[in-house]
């Protein structure tokens, strides 16, 4: 086969950001000092033992093909999950209707628009997704014939959706949120939430919102979600929320998350699944049953994330505008030239941070993330401190003019 006779639409997707940053690297040889990695957002907390030990038990399960829509008893934690997290009345999620599990969110946020978008259309459709954003998105677009159209994300951290023309939203056959957001931590209120919900209603399209990031925010601030907002409407329709394990119990190896929402886009993503093959394993199903039942855990681990937010405070405030953000794990200084500093700081100190610019796209005139990096806090406090140290270092040592001259 040549690539002649490959699926053209391959050819639309650019390089991952972690390709890009090899390539930045490539050639620079950084001091003998052990690595430091804040440029990809795996959280490094120790998996918590309740879902070891539930995995360890359920190995028998590798003998059975895992069904896509999952065991009841897990949509069942998932359903009781979701009414208390965003306090939602009883019986407003069925998980026999409104609930499936998925292979963490990423798997299910690609998927999604394979399903829903419609082919061969012209003019093609519009997919709206933040800028800067998780690049599945983008590539799921693009995969599905779609026309990413990107919504820079302004001061606040999210798209100002009142800017947006209605000629546009006419075009929108989907448009996914993400709150809290990949990189900027910002959240969307209640109201916005809702706002959106009546405009995918009113233009028919789907809302796809990302929230991977929910349970990680400042103690007694959790953030609002879609099903919160839904819930205040009386309806799931238009509507599916996309949840994950990876980092709200520091397990991305294992591939958990669900998908939540409208009972009749789910009945058709669960046709796409089932050919798709995307099933979670029954002892992944096990693990997730007992990960979405205990909220201490993830107590724990809000709390050393508020401490590596502290460090970076003390460390670095007086040198960048280190501000914590609404949710998630990730620093989003301005740097200058976001390229620029990430090469020096990697040659001048073995600490790899994601230049932003490698996060965003070039649209309506604006780049989003040329001037910044995004910093993720996922190791130890001891390493986390470790690298914030060699950043205030490298930065005492080379000025942000400098290094933008250079």
């Amino acid at each position: 086969m040549t690539t002649d006779s490959m699926n053209p639409l391959l050819e639309t997707l650019q390089a991952y950001p972690f390709e890009r940053l090899r390539a930045l690297l490539t050639g620079t040889t950084p001091p003998a000092k052990e690595p430091i990695d804040f440029s990809i957002g795996e959280p490094r907390h120790p998996a918590p033992a309740i879902v070891s030990e539930a995995i360890i038990e359920h190995l028998h399960g590798l003998a059975e093909y895992p069904k896509v829509l999952g065991d009841l008893r897990l949509r069942r934690a998932l359903a009781d999950w979701a009414t208390r997290r965003f306090a939602l009345p009883a019986g407003f999620l069925d998980p026999e209707r409104h609930i499936i599990p998925a292979n963490g969110s990423r798997e299910a946020l690609f998927s999604i628009a394979q399903a829903v978008l419609p082919p061969c259309q012209a003019p093609k459709p519009l997919v709206l997704l933040p800028n800067p954003f998780y690049q599945i998105y983008e590539g799921a677009a693009l995969l599905a014939g779609a026309q990413p159209y990107y919504l820079n994300c302004d001061a606040s951290g999210q798209p100002n959706f009142l800017a947006i023309e209605e000629s546009v939203w006419a075009r929108c056959a989907l448009l996914y949120i993400n709150s809290p957001h990949n990189p900027t931590g910002a959240t969307l209120s209640l109201e916005t939430l809702g706002w959106l919900i009546r405009k995918a209603r009113q233009h028919g399209f789907v809302l796809a919102a990302d929230e991977c990031y929910s349970e990680l925010y400042p103690e007694g601030q959790a953030p609002a979600g879609i099903l919160e907002a839904a819930a205040a409407t009386g309806s799931l329709a238009q509507v599916l929320a996309f949840h994950s394990l990876s980092k709200r119990s520091s397990i991305p190896g294992a591939r958990s998350g669900f998908v939540a929402g409208d009972a009749d886009i789910l009945q058709a993503f669960i046709r796409y699944r089932t050919y798709l093959g995307a099933a979670t394993p029954p002892f992944i199903q096990a693990a997730a049953i007992v990960a979405w039942q205990d909220e201490q855990h993830v107590q724990h681990t809000r709390a050393d994330y508020a401490r590596k937010f502290a460090a970076a405070h003390d460390i670095l405030g007086g040198l960048l505008p280190i501000e914590t953000p609404a949710g998630g794990f990730y620093l989003w200084p301005r740097v200058g030239d976001g390229e620029a500093f990430v090469r020096a700081l990697y040659a001048a100190e073995h600490v790899r941070c994601l230049p932003g610019a490698y996060l965003a796209r070039d649209a309506h005139g604006v780049h989003p993330g040329q001037d910044r990096v995004r910093i993720a806090l996922v190791g130890s406090l001891e390493d986390c401190v470790e690298g914030l140290q060699r950043i205030r270092r490298f930065m005492e040592q080379h000025p942000i003019s400098t290094i933008n001259n250079h």
